[in-house]
Formats: C-alpha cells, structure tokens, sequence
C-alpha cells in the first residue's frame, strides 16, 4: 500500500514538474539578439584573431620576469595540455608558436578561445586533430601577457 501511494507521489510530481508551463515573457529565444549580430557581423581576421586585443607591444628583448610570471601561470592552466616542444599532448605544442602567429591572435587566442575556434579554418583542422576544443581558463589580460613572453622565451627570444 506504501509503494502504491508512493509511485502516485511520484507520478504525480512529474506530472507537475514537466508540465508545460506559460512563461511571463514572450521573448523569442529562436531570433538572434542585438549583440548575437554585431558579433556575426564582425570579420574575422586570420592574422588577429577574434577579441579584444587589435595590437600587443612587445619588447625588442624578452622581459624576464614577465616570462617567470608567464611559466607559473601556464604550469597551472596550460601545460596539462600543451608541451613546450613541438610535440602534441592534449593541445599542440608551443614550439615555434610566436613565429607562427601575430602576438595579437595569440593573445584573443589564449583569452578567447571559443569564438575563434568556430571562426578560424586552421583552428578548426587542429581541432579534428587534437579532438578536444582547448576550454577557456579565464586568463586575466596580465596573466595572458605574461604566458606570452614565456611563449616568447620557449621560442628563443633573448
């Protein structure tokens, strides 16, 4: 008798909880909002990237302490994935990597990886590559910059 009014409860409580239920609003969800256009608007730069950063000052020799900040920063968000050589792990290595790109695309990389990997062809065959999207570890804009110049110092500059 307790399993029968039991299983009743339960029913009954799906019954109410998947229902459907009419919203207050009546905002469409299926029609793109003002900055879902302007970000499809946007063109996407091969040399660039897709974010914030448009230029990226880098001295003429590496900043030393920059780059120390840049190595404990990538020994906790990067290098679980990525090897400083040129072998892949997870992600592609890094070897070689600041000659490959502009500083600017790999810092709208590093802070922005989403909206790049679905715009950016060559992000995209990587991608079939490695199989796994590299997740967005919410780098500030400083830690990103320091994680360049470690790039930098990995890559040979002096």
């Amino acid at each position: 008798m307790n399993r029968l009014f039991l299983l009743a409860m339960f029913g009954s409580f799906l019954l109410v909880s998947c229902g459907k239920e009419k919203s207050n609003t009546d905002q469409d969800f299926s029609t793109p909002t003002a900055t879902e256009n302007t970000a499809e608007a946007e063109s996407y730069d091969p040399k660039r990237g897709l974010g914030k950063f448009s230029t990226v000052e880098l001295g003429a020799s590496l900043d030393k302490p920059m780059a120390e900040k840049g190595l404990k920063v990538a020994e906790v968000k990067c290098t679980s994935c990525h090897k400083t050589t040129d072998e892949k792990l997870v992600g592609p290595g890094w070897k070689g990597v600041t000659g490959r790109r502009t500083p600017q695309w790999i810092m709208n990389f590093i802070t922005n990886p989403d909206p790049m990997i679905d715009k950016d062809p060559e992000l995209q065959s990587q991608l079939e590559l490695c199989m796994i999207r590299m997740p967005n570890q919410g780098l500030t804009d400083d830690e990103a910059r320091s994680v360049l110049e470690y790039m930098r110092q990995n890559d040979g500059v002096k």
